[in-house]
């Protein structure tokens, strides 16, 4: 009786850390910040395909599509910076490109670079105004420096959109990540904060092409709720393929670990433990799908029936905040198999 009430009082109390990831605060940002400047540069591009081919009136203001590209580029430098704080050894970065043939991680690392190049020329194209034609279309409609540069951008972008989602989604143990929704959560949620950023860019420098924006980040977010809810429910129903008996090697029918195995801490216990009750866990859920989803929706939503900066950036800067919860939660969601030896603190 005494040993079953001393494993009830552990597994309930504070001291009771769970089977889940410690979030880097570094890749949270990374993460995120490259995320809203892939979205932004498909925003920017996209309005120019718009307008080029005549489906909404020309966009004259070269300045918006420089300001942009500046912008992405500064969230893409911002991003690559908070990397470096993730890393043991700062100065052999650079040896993690050698392992591109397997790792995904040696492919971001190639693709983040070469997107900056591609954002950087693309911006200079329209700040030196590169915009007389090279080749025309069938249809006759003129391809100029912009666009090509944009096209190889778009393709960079979204290949660093999937090596950044597969470094997690090729983990088989980590059944909460190994899923193609992994890849697509982070281009739709990268993808929607980047439209949301146009958004108020173009209101900020007045441009046509607000209403534009709003509305294809509405249904970028819209999407995205889609698709992060469809992974939450399929997390819920994950079965373990691992438990204490496999762990251990013992077949009898009632294992419980009350203890760690250890008086202080170790490397497994702080990188593999973020130290939140359950009750902080399912908290930050609710905020997060209240900051990325709901609240940016209805300011966009206001925002196409109203003049001014103002409602999309404060869209930008809610789902942004958003973004750093959501992410946060998705890396502690993450049950890892070794946190079947490190459970619980007795």
């Amino acid at each position: 009786m005494l040993l079953q009430a001393s494993i009830k009082e552990c597994l309930s109390s504070n001291n009771y850390l769970g089977n889940i990831m410690h979030p880097a605060f570094s890749v949270i940002f990374l993460t995120t910040l490259i995320g809203a400047a892939q979205g932004l540069f498909l925003a920017l591009f996209t309005g120019q395909i718009f307008t080029t081919f005549k489906l909404m009136p020309e966009q004259n203001d070269p300045n918006f599509y420089i300001i942009g590209s500046v912008l992405s580029l500064m969230l893409l430098t911002l991003g690559l910076f908070a990397s470096f704080f993730h890393l043991g050894h700062p100065e052999r970065a650079w040896r993690s490109i050698a392992r591109w043939r397997t790792s995904w991680l040696s492919r971001e690392v190639i693709a983040l670079p070469a997107m900056m190049i591609g954002v950087m020329a693309y911006g200079a194209a329209h700040f030196f105004d590169l915009t007389y034609p090279l080749f025309e279309t069938p249809g006759g409609t003129g391809l100029d420096a912009t666009l090509i540069l944009g096209f190889i951008t778009t393709v960079l972008t979204y290949t660093l959109f999937v090596c950044t989602g597969m470094i997690y989604a090729c983990i088989k143990f980590l059944q909460e990540w190994h899923s193609p929704l992994t890849v697509i959560n982070f281009i739709l949620l990268g993808t929607a904060s980047g439209f949301t950023l146009a958004t108020a860019l173009s209101a900020w420098l007045n441009t046509e092409l607000s209403n534009f924006y709003a509305t294809w980040a509405i249904t970028f977010t819209v999407l995205a709720l889609i698709f992060r809810f469809a992974t939450v429910i399929r997390n819920q129903k994950i079965t373990p393929k691992s438990d204490l008996r496999s762990a251990i090697g013992v077949r009898h029918p009632k294992v419980v670990q009350i203890t760690q195995g250890f008086l202080g801490g170790s490397f497994n216990t702080r990188e593999y433990f973020h130290g939140k009750s359950k009750a902080v866990l399912r908290n930050i859920k609710y905020i997060a799908f209240i900051l990325v989803f709901v609240i940016p929706v209805i300011l966009l939503v206001i925002s196409l029936s109203s003049k001014g900066y103002f409602i999309p950036l404060l869209a930008i800067l809610v789902q942004y905040v958003g973004l750093l919860a959501e992410r946060w939660y998705f890396f502690a969601d993450a049950n890892h198999p070794q946190n079947l030896y490190y459970q619980n603190i007795a």
